[in-house]
């Protein structure tokens, strides 16, 4: 039956899609401005032109052009055969759409909130993630899981949540986290590419968002590298990794810390899993100090794995404790004050750092 669905999707699919133009290689070196969320929605029209096989299904991503108009004009341009609307049940789309990628389909699965991923996440771990093991290889899986992740503001503590470090602890998915329109385009256009099963965490708060972006950028044939960091600014007194919104938080202390002569290198992880431990590691060795910075909650975290791959690979380089700055460790308050100090701020950041390069009192000395 569900071989039988995959071939009329197929078949329909071909009469939907326009080829992709090739672009000539001439990029200009002025960048346009464009939205997180013109550039998720630019990746997956670009991929479904490219490949027939692409496929969006969730809910409300069709009729009512998705909950934050990710997918806006898609079901238009594609039909209601490759941009699927389903009922409020995550279990069974993304089993639906776990089954679909079996039988050789790219399904881009989107959740409203990744809090709400909790439902599916027996098809996500073991269904997705784990069958290209146990198969020894036979069944790939290229499926994309897709949504906002993280905080946004006064959604309390059911929607609230990162699930950075869940899905990353698990073997066989690949998690990436954008911060900007380059990564959300670059990075979403490699995960829809992969063979592999790919868990894409964005930001709702980022989604209205303008950044620069070049002609390159733009072209449909780019394309980031999933498992390679960014440095976003060079410095050689204290390291920053930070993923996602908060790489702005990042930069914006670095700005701050300039003032006080402290240069601050801040790398944007983009990819949770595969991690970066060579860019981050080569970068800790120049600056011997690292701070590191995520939404999630404190044990078991992003930072709390980077700080051991730091102290496993360059523990002599260190000349301070490493640092973790993360979200408190108690589910998001609803009330706007105490939401406010469950989340790390900029301040925070600014804090550590000194701390790091000793100007100001250690925490120890404070209790």
């Amino acid at each position: 039956m569900l071989a039988t669905a995959s071939q009329r999707i197929l078949g329909q699919s071909f009469q939907n899609i326009r080829p992709a133009v090739s672009v000539l290689r001439s990029y200009s070196s002025a960048a346009k401005q464009i939205t997180v969320r013109e550039a998720l929605n630019s990746a997956l029209d670009e991929e479904m032109s490219a490949d027939p096989k692409v496929f969006l299904m969730g809910e409300e991503v069709g009729e009512y052009q998705g909950a934050y108009k990710i997918t806006k004009g898609l079901l238009e341009k594609y039909g209601p055969e490759r941009v699927l609307d389903t009922p409020i049940t995550e279990a069974g789309f993304t089993g639906i759409g776990v089954g679909a990628a079996y039988y050789g389909l790219k399904p881009v699965v989107e959740f409203m909130t990744f809090n709400f991923s909790m439902q599916a996440i027996d098809h996500i771990i073991n269904s997705a993630a784990k069958s290209n093991y146990m198969s020894a290889g036979q069944i790939s899986v290229p499926i994309v899981f897709r949504g906002p992740n993280g905080a946004a503001a006064g959604v309390g503590a059911q929607h609230s949540q990162c699930y950075a470090s869940w899905y990353a602890s698990c073997p066989g998915l690949k998690v990436l986290s954008p911060y900007n329109s380059e990564d959300a385009r670059g990075l979403l256009k490699a995960a829809i590419r992969d063979p592999d099963p790919v868990v894409f965490l964005e930001n709702e708060l980022l989604y209205g968002e303008s950044f620069p972006v070049s002609d390159e950028v733009l072209d449909s044939s780019f394309c980031l590298p999933i498992g390679k960091a960014k440095i976003e600014r060079e410095g050689r007194d204290v390291t920053i990794t930070a993923f996602s919104k908060l790489v702005g938080y990042a930069l914006k202390a670095a700005e701050i810390l300039e003032k006080d002569g402290i240069y601050a290198e801040v790398i944007n992880l983009r990819s949770i899993r595969p991690l970066d431990r060579s860019t981050i590691n080569a970068s800790v060795r120049k600056t011997n100090r690292l701070i590191t910075v995520e939404e999630g909650f404190p044990q078991h975290g992003v930072g709390a794995e980077i700080c051991a791959s730091v102290v496993e690979e360059s523990f002599a380089y260190l000349d301070a404790p490493v640092e973790r700055i993360a979200g408190a460790d108690v589910p998001m308050p609803y009330a706007a004050n105490l939401e406010r100090l469950a989340v790390p701020q900029i301040e925070d950041i600014v804090r550590a750092a000194k701390r790091a390069c000793y100007r100001s009192v250690p925490l120890a000395a404070t209790a």
